[in-house]
């Protein structure tokens, strides 16, 4: 893994109907959480500032999900059914994206931690640091 400064990288939905670009270095830390909706989809988590996230087209395909307490926005492509980035409720002011939806050529090195979501009340304060600027 060679170190990379951060930079805009391209992603998308399988369809390509949702494009989204998403600042970030490489290598780069991303989570793996256990819990039931994201050990379903296979879903590995760059938490991001706001700032740091552009959806490029593709808002009149997304259709929103939310479980729970409600506070995180899950946002699916109504297309294809992929979730390529939702507002997660750790991170409210940031966004998480789908590091399996970067773009050939545009993924980052990826640093993969386990994050025990199934216990997500005792552990979601592990991860409020990231949608801060300068992390």
């Amino acid at each position: 893994m060679a170190d990379e400064p951060p930079r805009w990288r391209k992603g998308s939905c399988h369809c390509g109907a949702v494009r989204f670009e998403a600042f970030a270095p490489s290598p780069v830390e991303v989570e793996r959480c256990n819990c039931s909706i994201c050990r379903r989809s296979g879903y590995l988590h760059l938490i991001a500032p706001g700032t740091h996230f552009r959806l490029l087209s593709g808002e009149e395909s997304l259709t929103a999900y939310r479980f729970n307490t409600g506070v995180a926005v899950h946002r699916f492509c109504r297309v294809c059914g992929i979730k390529p980035f939702y507002t997660p409720r750790s991170n409210p002011d940031g966004v998480s994206v789908n590091a399996n939806c970067f773009e050939d050529g545009e993924a980052p090195d990826l640093i993969v931690e386990e994050f025990d979501g199934v216990n997500w009340e005792a552990n979601a304060a592990s991860l409020a640091h990231k949608s801060k600027a300068g992390d």
